[in-house]
């Protein structure tokens, strides 16, 4: 599968600069082009130019706005960024058409944090502008939720979170849902923590982008997992992820033990990645997913993908599960997990609930009246939409 990468605001160009890294890893490692391009969009002169991978030029690294905020950004006001989008949004569009590579283009992942100003504001004005254009192309959006410190201390966050989720949602064919918190570790510095954490969000779709895209022979799976597949898959709330195991010395699989340890390496597989999704959630919720096994051929049997078929139906019973098998990696076996068109996503849920009862709360102050308190479906219509 080739995706053309869009991010915005800080969060969303640090993890597209993460995708131009993968992006040319491919191209040097397989000789694969999965990216036919890759471009960030800011209001901010300082957080386009501490960018290292995306090239360096006027159509990749696309500054809006700045006669309204003057290069240095909205303040977290997420209106603003979006108001700017929808003024500057030709200008982005005319930025990606010049792309040589732009008619190869299977879909369009545009990339944000929910809590900013520019990406929150902007990511679903844009998706909405290239799907009129683009009927033909899905749409994803990756969104990147909050800390846990910003969603304490940071009044606005949350409000941003919200805005931002709900109109994504409507517009997008696919919002993947990336928890930072999942990810933090307190052994790195702040400024390593997050060039990690980007790493560890961009990882999944390494095997996954490549499989469909493999031309030699000796690589290309029995079962081919491509852009279709992924297609047909992503819908809705969507969470990914990613596992890996050491492969190891073949046993003698006439002894009993050995053979009960290696039908539990597919059930260990699936249980890591579950345990490591890009969101917590229950994959019972799930109405669609999909896993690709890498691992030397030699590594992958009939029963290992047997084994993880059947361990994934029954963590998420009511999803239609596509599979798939690429003989690529040496010394390990990988899987990549994505679980789609989630029913319910309890973290989501909490930041709607959240915003609710802030705009109730002041309405109420403002027009002095009892406001009666409603439920979340009834109150969803509150959430105002940055479209």
């Amino acid at each position: 599968m080739k995706l053309l990468v869009i991010g915005f605001g800080q969060c969303g160009g640090r993890i597209a600069d993460e995708f131009a890294r993968l992006g040319m890893r491919a191209r040097i490692e397989r000789k694969i082009n999965i990216i036919t391009g890759v471009f960030a969009v800011n209001t901010d002169v300082a957080d386009l130019s501490g960018l290292y991978s995306i090239r360096p030029d006027y159509q990749h690294r696309v500054l809006i706005g700045s006669n309204k905020t003057g290069g240095h950004g909205v303040g977290k006001i997420n209106e603003l960024g979006a108001e700017i989008a929808r003024d500057d949004g030709d200008k982005i569009i005319d930025a990606l058409r010049e792309t040589p590579q732009f008619e190869e283009t299977d879909a369009f992942l545009l990339i944000a944090g929910a809590a900013g100003g520019t990406g929150s504001g902007a990511i679903a004005t844009i998706t909405q502008k290239l799907k009129e254009r683009y009927v033909e192309k899905p749409l994803y959006n990756l969104i990147v939720l909050p800390f846990q410190h910003e969603e304490e201390t940071e009044g606005r966050t949350v409000y941003n979170a919200a805005t931002c989720l709900k109109s994504a949602y409507v517009v997008a064919d696919a919002v993947i849902l990336v928890d930072n918190q999942r990810y933090i570790s307190k052994n790195f510095s702040i400024r390593g923590n997050l060039a990690k954490i980007n790493a560890l969000i961009v990882e999944p779709f390494y095997n996954l982008l490549c499989a469909g895209e493999e031309t030699k022979l000796q690589y290309i799976g029995s079962r081919i997992l491509d852009a279709g597949d992924i297609i047909q898959t992503l819908a809705g709330w969507t969470v990914i992820s990613y596992s890996k195991l050491q492969a190891g010395r073949r046993k003698n699989l006439f002894d009993f033990r050995d053979k009960m340890a290696e039908g539990q390496r597919g059930v260990q597989l699936i249980n890591n990645a579950i345990s490591e999704l890009s969101l917590r959630c229950n994959p019972a919720d799930a109405g669609r997913g999909l896993y690709l096994i890498s691992a030397p051929a030699k590594e992958m049997d009939i029963s290992l993908v047997k084994d993880i078929g059947t361990h994934l139906k029954h963590i998420a019973p009511e999803a239609t599960i596509r599979t798939g098998d690429y003989p690529r990696e040496k010394g390990s076996l990988n899987i990549t997990v994505i679980l789609s068109e989630l029913s319910g996503v309890n973290k989501i849920i909490n930041y709607f609930t959240k915003t609710i009862d802030l705009i109730t709360l002041i309405k109420r102050k403002r027009e002095g009246i009892e406001i009666e308190h409603r439920d979340l479906a009834d109150a969803f219509g509150d959430i105002p939409s940055l479209l």
